[in-house]
């Protein structure tokens, strides 16, 4: 799964996303900080798993990556240039991001065939002839060939998420991002499609950006896991790492509600359960935003924001308490 190159081809630094709420949608209308000074890099080859509860801002963080939203502060760079830039370098570095989306029925056009679905990439890079390689690419995620004059509906939900695989990958990104794409299928559809996803990996060479509330799925198929909460991270770590140790109280409550394949070890679990409600991303907690559910809380937690420190060299949490485990 993972790249050679040190040089990332996806580097995010210090992004902010910002909403203005109206309000007749909220009582005093304000600014939600959907994504708050987020910084990560994924190199060529390799698979970021991100994590967190609906609503801690990864799948607009997403949107960002891909270009679908514009980042209200902080830079996005594919390649080293900004995704943002005006003109043609700039567009060309959006056309190397695709996304897979959690509904591949309502990202595919219902008037349109499969076949002309995965063909629109290709169509916006000016070809004209795109039957061999939609052909060629469907039967690549395990669709047959004749699929492609079917209507999107036609398909079963993993069909349509195959599809939709194959329309993210035909035009050879350097980049896709799987926002909760394996979230609306059942347990053995998930996995099918984590095998797929791993082997299509290794042919294409692109770049994964994996974001998912599961994080069985988010430690199956990452060489790096990090944990969103409250638009922040507050976790970061190889996946190996982040399987044996986690050290964020976020995380630790995360890894205790996620069953095991393993009897022995899931008998031995017990889940840690949250005190209170997520607060309102309106209206954060001062200081560290999980300190109001967080069994570890100090007076120091609401005075000072913590800074997402290096534990290890391949290990960064926000957390004052968080310290090196033993091995």
């Amino acid at each position: 799964m993972s790249g050679e190159s040190s040089t990332p081809l996806l580097q995010v630094e210090s992004a902010e996303r910002h909403f203005r709420i109206r309000p007749a949608a909220a009582s005093s209308g304000g600014l939600l900080r959907a994504v708050d000074g987020v910084s990560l890099a994924l190199r060529a080859g390799e698979t970021l798993g991100v994590v967190g509860e609906s609503g801690c801002g990864k799948s607009t963080l997403a949107r960002m990556v891909v270009g679908l939203l514009e980042p209200t502060a902080g830079r996005i760079l594919i390649g080293g240039g900004d995704l943002w830039e005006s003109g043609a370098a700039g567009r060309e570095r959006r056309r190397q991001c695709q996304m897979v989306f959690q509904n591949p029925a309502g990202s595919m056009n219902p008037r349109r065939t499969v076949g002309a679905s995965v063909a629109e990439p290709l169509q916006a890079r000016g070809a004209r002839k795109t039957g061999d390689q939609v052909t060629h690419m469907l039967e690549r995620v395990g669709l047959p060939a004749q699929f492609a004059t079917r209507m999107p509906h036609q398909l079963s939900g993993g069909q349509q998420q195959r599809a939709s695989i194959a329309r993210a990958l035909i035009a050879g990104p350097a980049l896709v991002v799987h926002d909760e794409a394996i979230a609306s299928l059942d347990i053995s559809l998930q996995a099918q499609i984590l095998n797929l996803l791993v082997e299509l990996q290794q042919v294409t060479g692109a770049a994964y950006l994996f974001i998912s509330h599961d994080l069985a799925a988010v430690q199956a198929i990452s060489d790096r896991v990090i944990v969103m909460y409250l638009g922040e991270v507050v976790e970061s770590a190889s996946a190996s790492e982040f399987a044996q140790k986690p050290l964020h109280p976020y995380s630790i409550a995360l890894r205790s509600a996620t069953l095991t394949p393993d009897p022995a070890v899931e008998r031995r679990r017990s889940e840690i359960i949250l005190r209170g409600d997520v607060p309102s991303p309106m209206n954060p907690p001062s200081g560290c935003r999980f300190r109001t559910r967080c069994p570890l809380a100090q007076p120091v937690c609401a005075e000072q924001k913590p800074a997402l420190r290096e534990i290890t060299p391949d290990h960064r949490v926000a957390c004052h308490f968080a310290q090196p485990q033993p091995c």
